[in-house]
């Protein structure tokens, strides 16, 4: 790793030791703002270590420590808190902050730990490791790609647009809804590493996502919307790496990442031994699954060769009878953390936001420019330089970029016009930024 080394092994050790499960009215404190970061950092390093094709020492260390189901909760607990408190918020009329950092820190949490857990979950000792908490594992995937189901029934995922007529908070909603579309991808892929440990999980588990849910199902929305690609003045574009960007059209038959995870997935739920003596083929399931075979063309199979297999079930599936719904008693493991955390907090939503807004969200100018210092030293640039899935794309047309803003060293741009067109929007959070500079 060398120069790119964010965390010594030492260093590692002791802030997977530190990771800890925050009650929802204690979200934005000084006590989670520093587990926020160091979340941050063990993020970035285990990108850094699989970048280099290294050993996985923050993978190591979670399981090691058995923090796996330490970082569901916390999961789990901010997505709660943003569906729960944050709309509470956003609605008291007099709360006009003159900066929505911090509480954007905590709507960005959820995140950054989906986006560490997709990076550790490729290694199925992870999922071993997450024990019962694997469950609510699947649940939050399925709530998450449900929604984005729906949304693209709906005309796609939100544009980012200026906000000059919001409020902060209203700016804030927006950035929000943005980030869950990008939430929502990644928990699509922590899925399909699930799915890869469809041999060792439990049955509970298994029956969750094949009766409870009928993931193969949703994963047939799921390729049929495509929420990933859409056309844009007649050129293809796709999603990744936090950005829309045209595909040449010598690579649009190439198969993209996300499309690929879907596959991948079906192909595990629905070849595995395991799967198939779980999975009932009702009238339902046979319908929606026999819609695949007008995906797998040759060019597919040219690129995921397995899928083979996937076309021969299909064609046996179609001259195949259908099987009624099960009604078999079992008795199953459920999942507890959303249910717990709802009950710990039922009826305190109110309280919960009032406290944080008079405690935790209204920080002084001085906390603002101390914890701006925190996050420059957190996001290094060289370091933020060697995760980014690609070359800098500039920040107001997404084309590949060589400049970068002169005052923070944070966005890209690739001529001077698009900087100024950008500025109304990035102007608050580079002041920001350019002032943690300073205070070092």
């Amino acid at each position: 790793m060398g120069d790119l080394e964010l965390l010594l092994p030492g260093e590692a050790d002791v802030l997977v030791r530190g990771l800890r499960s925050f009650p929802l009215r204690e979200m934005g404190s000084e006590g989670w703002n520093q587990q926020h970061e160091n979340v941050e950092k063990l993020n970035m390093q285990a990108i850094l270590n699989a970048t280099v094709s290294q050993g996985e020492p923050i993978q190591e260390l979670l399981v090691t420590h058995g923090k796996i189901p330490t970082l569901v909760e916390e999961l789990i607990a901010v997505e709660m808190w943003k569906q729960k408190v944050f709309p509470v918020l956003c609605r008291v009329e007099d709360f006009k902050p003159q900066n929505t950092f911090p509480i954007y820190m905590v709507v960005h949490h959820e995140a950054s730990i989906i986006n560490l857990l997709e990076t550790v979950f490729f290694h199925k000792e992870v999922c071993e490791s997450a024990e019962d908490t694997v469950l609510d594992l699947v649940d939050y995937c399925h709530r998450k790609l449900t929604l984005l189901v729906a949304r693209s029934g709906c005309g796609g995922p939100p544009e980012e647009e200026g906000s000059q007529d919001n409020n902060p908070m209203q700016a804030l909603q927006k950035q929000a809804e943005l980030m869950e579309f990008e939430i929502a991808l990644k928990a699509l892929s922590v899925l399909r590493y699930i799915t890869d440990c469809v041999d060792s999980l439990s049955l509970s588990t298994l029956s969750r996502m094949l009766s409870t849910h009928n993931l193969p199902c949703l994963l047939v929305e799921l390729l049929e919307h495509s929420p990933w690609s859409r056309w844009e003045g007649g050129k293809l574009q796709q999603f990744e790496g936090s950005r829309w960007y045209t595909v040449a059209p010598s690579e649009q038959q190439k198969l993209s990442k996300l499309d690929g995870q879907v596959w991948i997935a079906l192909y595990n739920l629905l070849l595995s031994p395991e799967a198939q003596a779980r999975y009932c083929l009702t009238s339902f399931a046979k319908g929606h699954l026999l819609k695949l075979r007008a995906f797998l063309t040759d060019t597919l199979l040219d690129q995921l060769p397995n899928l083979a297999h996937l076309q021969s079930f299909l064609a046996h599936l179609a001259l195949a009878e259908t099987q009624p719904p099960k009604k078999d008693l079992v008795l199953e493991q459920i999942p507890e953390i959303w249910e717990r955390l709802e009950r710990e907090n039922r009826g305190k939503w109110q309280a919960i936001a009032k406290h944080q807004l008079r405690h935790v969200f209204s920080p002084s100018e001085q906390d603002l420019r101390l914890q701006a210092q925190r996050w420059a030293e957190t996001y290094r640039l060289d370091v933020l330089e060697a995760v980014a899935p690609e070359r800098p794309r500039c920040a107001y047309c997404s084309a590949e970029a060589s400049k970068r803003c002169s005052r923070c060293q944070n966005e890209w741009y690739c001529r001077r016009e698009c900087q100024v067109k950008h500025w109304e929007k990035h102007g608050k959070t580079c002041v920001l930024a350019a002032q943690g500079d300073r205070a070092k």
